[in-house]
C-alpha cells in the first residue's frame, strides 16, 4: 500500500510509520511539526510539512503520492487545553478533519483508519468498556473525536468511505528510534521517568478511590502494539473486505488495567530507585476505573497485544529516554517536501 500518515512526526504516528515501512509499504507523512519532530520521521518516508486541514495541499499530496489509504493520527489532544480553548479543538479536530475527508473525496481515496480515543466514552457505567457503550465525552477533546467518528460513518454511508476507528486510553513505551517527548507532558509514565531524571516530583491525584490500593485503574497499550493495530486496520479497509462494509470501531488496550500505584511500583523496579512523588487531591471527573474490552479487535482484526506488561512498556520508555537525554534535538536530517 501507499499510505498517507497525518501526524506522522508525532509519538504514535512516528512509531506507526516505522511499522508500516518495515511491512514493505510506502509512506508519506503529513505534519505541521507544531508538536511533532521532523527528526522522528524514519528515512524512507517522505515528509510533507503542512496541515491536514489544508484541503488543497492534502488532495495534491494524495494524488502526487498515488496514495491508497490514510492513517489519521494528527489532532489536538490535551484535555485541559480543550477545556480552555474549545474553539481551537473544533477548528482542528472537526473542521480540519472534515477538510481531510473532502480532500480524500477530491483525490478518489476511500480508505481511512482513525486513531481515536476512549475519551469518547466519558465516565462509563461499567468497565471493561464495550464498543457499543454510550458515548458521553466529558471534555471538548473527547467530544471533537466523537464528532469526527460520526462524520466518517456518515461519509461511509453517503460516499462509500471505508473506515476503521481505533479507541484506546493510555499509550506508553518506545522503539529504539522513537519515543514520547511532549511539551507540556501530561502522561503518567513519562512524568514518572522525568521525576527520576531530576524533574518535578510526581503527584498522585487521589489515593481514596474504591479500588484495591485506593488509586485509579487505567488501561495501557504499548505504542508498538498500537502500530500493529494500525497496520491490521489499514489492511481491513481494502475494497471488497467485508469487515469495513460499514464503519468498524474497535477498542484497544492491554486486556486489563493497572492502578497508579501499580505503575509507580513497576517504574521503581525498572529504574531501580524510588520515584519522587506526593499524594494530592482527586482531580474532578476522574473515575475509579477505565479499562477497554478488546475482544472485537481480536475477533475482527486478528490483533492481540504482545507487549502488555508494565515492565515492557516502562522499560522501553526508560531505555529510549536514557539514549535521548535531549529528546529529538534539532529536526535535522529530513528535508520537508514542497507543500
Amino acid at each position: 500500500m501507499r499510505i498517507l500518515v497525518t501526524g506522522g512526526a508525532g509519538y504514535v504516528g512516528s512509531v506507526s510509520v516505522e511499522r508500516l515501512l518495515a511491512a514493505g509499504h510506502e509512506v508519506t507523512v503529513l505534519d505541521d511539526i507544531s508538536t511533532g519532530h521532523a527528526a522522528s520521521v524514519v528515512p524512507g518516508a517522505r515528509l510533507v510539512q503542512g496541515s491536514f486541514g489544508d484541503r488543497d495541499l492534502v488532495a495534491r499530496t494524495l494524488r502526487d503520492g498515488k496514495v491508497d489509504a490514510v492513517l489519521h493520527c494528527a489532532a489536538k489532544s490535551l484535555v485541559g487545553e480543550s477545556m480552555r480553548e474549545p474553539a481551537l479543538y473544533y477548528r482542528q479536530n472537526v473542521v480540519g478533519g472534515v477538510a481531510l475527508l473532502d480532500a480524500m473525496r477530491d483525490a478518489g481515496i476511500e480508505r481511512i483508519v482513525f486513531s481515536s480515543t476512549a475519551a469518547v466514552y466519558g465516565i462509563p457505567d461499567v468497565s471493561p468498556i464495550q464498543e457499543d457503550a454510550a458515548l458521553r465525552p466529558i471534555n471538548p477533546y473527547g467530544e471533537t473525536k466523537r464528532t469526527f467518528e460520526t462524520a466518517m460513518a456518515l461519509y461511509g454511508s453517503a460516499y462509500g468511505l471505508r473506515s476503521v476507528t481505533l479507541r484506546y486510553f493510555n499509550v506508553a513505551g518506545a522503539t529504539e528510534r522513537n519515543g514520547e517527548r511532549h511539551d507540556p507532558e501530561t502522561h503518567l509514565i513519562p512524568n514518572m521517568l522525568g521525576a527520576v531524571d531530576g524533574g518535578a516530583p510526581l503527584t498522585l491525584f487521589g489515593d481514596d478511590y474504591p479500588t484495591p490500593d485506593g488509586t485509579p485503574i487505567r488501561d495501557y497499550i504499548h505504542v508498538v502494539d498500537l502500530a500493529d493495530a494500525h497496520l491490521a486496520a489499514l489492511e481491513a479497509t481494502a475494497p471488497g473486505d467485508p469487515r469495513t462494509d460499514t464503519a468498524l470501531v474497535c477498542n484497544l488496550g492491554s486486556g486489563g488495567g493497572f492502578s497508579v500505584r501499580d505503575v509507580l511500583a513497576a517504574a521503581e523496579r525498572v529504574v531501580r530507585m524510588p520515584v519522587p512523588h506526593a499524594v494530592g487531591p482527586r482531580r474532578a471527573g476522574d473515575p475509579p476505573a477505565l479499562v477497554a474490552a478488546i475482544d472485537r479487535a481480536a475477533e475482527i482484526l486478528g490483533w492481540h497485544p504482545r507487549r502488555s506488561t508494565l515492565e515492557e512498556m516502562i522499560g522501553s520508555a526508560w531505555t529510549w529516554r536514557q539514549a535521548h537525554p535531549a529528546g529529538y534535538g534539532a529536526a535535522a536530517g529530513h528535508e520537508p517536501a514542497a507543500g
